[in-house]
């Protein structure tokens, strides 16, 4: 066999989705300049072990780093340091598995890492069953109850089976110290994905919602659920949020709370935003003023009246889906059988612009967009790559 021909990309930029990409279409990629200009240059963290948990679910996967001396002058030692910034990665073959276990780190929460898990996990080779360990709830990425309330219940829309989809919360962990777990199981599509024509996002007639306290008073659900409805009861009736308060090891292992809701339509779409609150990681608090306190967390009230306001200003986007979604229906929309698939979508998310950018590099798909004034929502069509489960095919 000759050499793999490797396409070429520079920067850190939606690392996480080209790598998602370029293994879906098999793509052998090269990303040189990984924050070559910054003062902590390399891949950090997360990066590293979003590619050894890609590493667990392949088969015959090759994943290179250099190692590149950086000398931290911060102290008077100088101390050297090795990083990576360049990486070749060539794909495997996904093979999911059960029983799989993976420490995500503490870095970002395990909301970073189920994206991509998830669409690598329908077309692997078995059905996919994996203890994620970390946090499970931050200010950064979607929470494990997003994923587990709306996510999962958006790829019925393309043909996936809701039987063997399912999100466990086991642990909850709040950062910095995390301590949360989860089971996640996602079956195998064997004959891909099924087009869509989802552009009606109706009128909202429920709102449902958890909120999450660790280490904490109970009490503060309770006044979360009461500021939230504050909000919610001048429009809607119909709502319900439920309160998931942990203590022990079930709790993780730092306090923080917070808040996860959905708007459900009179379409089924489902429109969610989530917030939570906790102490800044020891890295955050570098760049805070020197003090021997920790910063007081925002008070439940002012929760429950943000995280409304969040989704009230999601509903009033329109679209199918709320802005936290966007990337994930076009990627889904790509992977589609040649067929034509048509979604709506509110205003057009900087995240959502990078992955239309994404999707036409590695799956040489594009799609036509066109914007609804009377709604202003914006209209986007394309003809799916048609992407096989290749994994199934080679077992």
């Amino acid at each position: 066999m000759g050499k793999a021909a490797y396409m070429k990309l520079k920067g850190s930029f939606h690392f996480r989705q080209r790598l998602l990409l370029a293994t879906l279409s098999t793509k052998a990629i090269l990303i040189e300049d990984i924050r070559s200009d910054e003062t902590s240059p390399g891949l950090r963290s997360h990066e590293v072990s979003l590619l050894r948990l890609i590493e667990k679910i392949s088969d015959d996967c090759s994943v290179e780093i250099n190692e590149t001396v950086w000398i931290d002058f911060s102290d008077n030692f100088g101390l050297l340091v090795r990083v990576g910034t360049k990486l070749r990665y060539k794909p495997g073959v996904l093979v999911g598995g059960k029983y799989l276990v993976h420490d995500c780190g503490l870095s970002r929460s395990i909301g970073y890492f189920l994206e991509p898990l998830i669409l690598l996990g329908l077309f692997g080779k078995k059905a996919l069953s994996i203890t994620l360990k970390g946090i499970t709830n931050d200010s950064k990425d979607p929470s494990v109850d997003t994923f587990r309330t709306t996510t999962l219940h958006m790829l019925k829309r393309f043909g996936v089976s809701l039987e063997g989809l399912e999100l466990k919360i086991v642990n909850r962990g709040a950062p910095p110290l995390g301590g949360g777990e989860i089971i996640l199981g996602v079956p195998i599509v064997p004959t891909g994905l099924t087009a869509t024509h989802w552009v009606d996002e109706g009128m909202v007639k429920s709102i449902r919602g958890v909120t999450f306290s660790t280490r904490v008073s109970p009490q503060i659900g309770s006044r979360m659920i009461y500021a939230a409805r504050g909000i919610f009861n001048r429009f809607i009736p119909d709502v319900h949020i439920f309160t998931d308060h942990r203590s022990g090891p079930s709790g993780g292992r730092s306090p923080g709370y917070g808040v996860s809701l959905v708007a459900e339509t009179t379409t089924g779409c489902l429109i969610s935003t989530d917030i939570a609150i906790s102490h800044p990681k020891p890295e955050d608090m570098d760049t805070m003023e020197d003090s021997y306190e920790k910063p007081e967390m925002l008070p439940p009230e002012d929760v429950g009246v943000q995280v409304a306001s969040i989704l009230l200003g999601e509903i009033e986007q329109g679209g199918v889906v709320d802005s936290t979604h966007q990337g994930l229906v076009f990627l889904l929309c790509a992977l589609c059988p040649p067929d034509v698939s048509k979604v709506r979508v509110g205003k057009l998310t900087p995240y959502g612009i990078e992955t239309l950018r994404n999707i036409r590099d590695f799956l040489d798909v594009k799609f036509v967009i066109k914007p609804d004034p009377t709604t202003n929502t914006v209209i986007l069509k394309c003809v799916g790559c048609g992407m096989k489960n290749l994994s199934r095919k080679v077992a």
